[in-house]
């Protein structure tokens, strides 16, 4: 799933290489989900990209944006994108493929939900895009010390879990569930904490781990859970991921726990982070 470092990867590597190509064919909902989102009918893609050439791609949140002058092409966490070499057989099932004019492609396949957006900026309205757009990311210096306690300090998130302060209702976009599992790791939070329970040295500590963590895992290019849009794995270790689990904790040598918890796995260790 695209969450905040696996964005800015893959824009980066979007804009090197389909940035500049000429757009000839855009095949949409070829393998029909259930959960996969368009902006409109998505038969009308056609229309608006043949001809056209992606000059910027960038991040917010968890979504990868394409523009050409005022289009705009957004995925959204759930859209998984693969460049395909001229030659190389395309994914017999997709949700998107555009075919560049050098014989390249570009492919998108919905894993559990996501959308695939087609639309000229002003005529399509998101909560998530817009949330995303406005709030500042962990990966920038907005995401400052003040922003962060004012954000943890708000009456209304006291009594939520640390899970559901930073990974839900858009407080911290981008911010998913497979990324919060390293930060809190790190801090020694345990995902279930209620945020009032934290006192200050705690919150601090959980403003650096997510700052700190969020940037090995851009640096390195993304989690080894995750691929980037040429289908390689990134290069950060997972400690509390399904990959590395069973390893046990790499600060205390304890038993990592894995149980469900508000809509996904949570994992955490036994000793490092009590409740």
């Amino acid at each position: 799933m695209l969450e905040l470092p696996e964005a800015k990867i893959i824009a980066r590597q979007l804009g090197e290489t389909v940035c500049g190509r000429e757009i000839i064919t855009v095949v949409m909902n070829n393998a029909p989900h259930k959960f996969a989102f368009y902006s409109g009918d998505p038969i009308h893609y056609q229309s608006l990209l043949k001809g056209q050439r992606f000059e910027t791609a960038l991040a917010y949140g968890g979504m990868v944006e394409l523009r050409s002058h005022d289009i705009r092409m957004v995925f959204s966490d759930g859209a998984n994108l693969r460049l395909h070499d001229k030659g190389v057989q395309r994914p017999h099932k997709h949700q998107m493929l555009i075919e560049f004019s050098d014989g390249t492609a570009l492919s998108g396949v919905v894993q559990m939900y996501g959308g695939l957006w087609c639309f000229k900026e002003s005529t399509f309205e998101n909560a998530y895009r817009k949330a995303a757009l406005e709030k500042p990311s962990p990966l920038t210096s907005a995401f400052s010390k003040d922003y962060f306690q004012a954000l943890i300090g708000l009456e209304n998130v006291q009594k939520l879990s640390v899970k559901a302060f930073l990974a839900t209702e858009q407080r911290v976009p981008g911010f998913g569930n497979g990324v919060l599992q390293d930060v809190l790791w790190s801090a020694h939070i345990h995902p279930k904490r209620k945020v009032h329970s934290l006192d200050l040295s705690e919150k601090d500590l959980l403003y650096h781990s997510i700052r700190e963590v969020l940037g090995q895992m851009l640096s390195l290019g993304g989690r080894d859970t995750e691929k980037d849009l040429f289908g390689k794995n990134g290069g950060y270790y997972t400690h509390m991921s399904k990959l590395h689990a069973a390893e046990g904790c790499a600060m205390c040598g304890g038993t990592i726990s894995k149980e469900a918890y508000l809509g996904g796995s949570i994992y955490y260790c036994l000793k490092c982070q009590k409740l």
